[in-house]
């Protein structure tokens, strides 16, 4: 399917067929899905917020094309077990505390197996239908984007086409582009799903999968990437590059193609995200906006950061140089980090110094990158701290 250069002809074209029959949505024989996959998108983001310490280890890497060691075995066990302790603060809970949120993190689980087995595609054409009925001015959009695409390939590769392409870049050719990578790589698709979910789960203003297919710039962001990514390593590093180029144009992102990049990410917000050449992000990362994983300008080669899995990198954050943070680690938002951030701790400040001190750092119980817990631990820092 050959995408038109310009947006508008595109969607307008599907508009009075689409509007014409709208009660089709609505007929039996197009749900495509089970009803046991539906729940309400208010569960899903309830169980977001109170599902925090659900963390089992198939969620964190043992890729061994991680370029850091991964000696942390022992550790997992300890850092993934169901945890009685206060969500927030980490104080422990009373005994008959305790037994009230183990019965939760009990229900919140099998929320989570439901919210793993749905298939974001199949889920994002349901929501799409629905989004239609409510706001038929979208139809058209919507049936272009979505509802006319007969993949999540074909869906990603012509939404980006259409988002990166300028007068001289058309989106046809593009499209072309995006939908051989996708095509051929089965990884790349499923890590896409896993992105979907990320976001879904993580950031409470993701209000359905189709909301953040069409309109959050970080996740489309990232599948760029990765499509550039797959064209680095395939020595196409021109045409990575101009896909690098027109992501940052187009969404204030700049991730280099040659970066590695794991599943499960989440970048909320997006703006101002750099990441150089050599860095390395490790499995269910979340980062925010205005964050830089670069060099410190004195060294050529591996030169940038190693991200380990399931950290949270706040708002305005640098880390330079090719140092390590640990799996599970949290970085605090404004934090310049030159050293090594072992796993399970806090790092916060200019320079950034660990929470409880080097020597006996405070461990967290939960994967930051999960809870999404920006301020614990972190008035401990200094006593100036508002």
């Amino acid at each position: 399917m050959k995408v038109p250069g310009a947006a508008p002809p595109l969607y307008k074209s599907f508009s009075p067929p689409f509007l014409l029959h709208r009660h089709l949505f609505s007929q039996p024989q197009l749900v495509i899905f089970s009803p046991s996959s539906i729940r309400p998108n208010s569960t899903s983001l309830m169980a977001t917020c109170v599902d925090t310490s659900i963390s089992d280890t198939s969620q964190l890497s043992r890729d061994t094309k991680r370029s850091q060691p991964d000696d942390h075995a022992l550790n997992y066990v300890n850092f993934c077990r169901p945890s009685c302790s206060d969500r927030v603060s980490c104080v422990p809970f009373t005994k008959n505390q305790s037994k009230i949120k183990q019965t939760c993190t009990l229900v919140d689980g099998l929320d989570r197996e439901k919210e793993e087995k749905v298939d974001p595609w199949l889920k994002m054409q349901e929501e799409a239908k629905s989004d239609v009925e409510q706001e038929p001015i979208l139809s058209g959009y919507y049936y272009a984007s979505i509802l006319s695409q007969k993949s999540l390939e074909r869906a990603l590769a012509n939404h980006l086409s259409i988002k990166l392409s300028n007068s001289s870049l058309p989106s046809s050719s593009l499209f072309d582009i995006f939908v051989g990578v996708l095509e051929e790589s089965e990884e790349i698709i499923r890590t896409v799903k896993e992105d979907l979910r990320a976001v879904k789960e993580r950031d409470p203003a993701c209000i359905s999968y189709v909301h953040c297919f069409l309109n959050f710039k970080g996740f489309l962001a990232c599948e760029a990437h990765r499509i550039a990514h797959k064209l680095w390593n395939q020595g196409r590093k021109l045409l990575a590059l101009l896909i690098q180029n027109r992501v940052s144009e187009v969404f204030a992102v700049d991730i280099h193609p040659g970066a590695k990049i794991g599943r499960g990410i989440l970048l909320d917000h997006a703006t101002g995200v750099v990441v150089g050449e050599t860095a390395v992000i490790g499995n269910n990362v979340s980062i925010l906006h205005n964050v830089t994983l670069g060099g410190t300008g004195k060294v050529c080669g591996d030169r940038h950061p190693k991200i380990g899995d399931g950290v949270l990198i706040g708002a305005g954050t640098c880390i330079l140089g090719n140092i390590k943070i640990g799996d599970g680690a949290k970085i605090g938002a404004g934090s310049l980090v030159l050293n090594e951030v072992p796993p399970r701790t806090t790092a916060v400040g200019n320079p950034a110094r660990l929470i409880g001190g080097k020597k006996n750092p405070v461990r967290l119980e939960k994967i930051p990158s999960f809870t999404m817990d920006h301020t614990s631990h972190i008035c401990d820092w200094s006593d100036y701290v508002i």
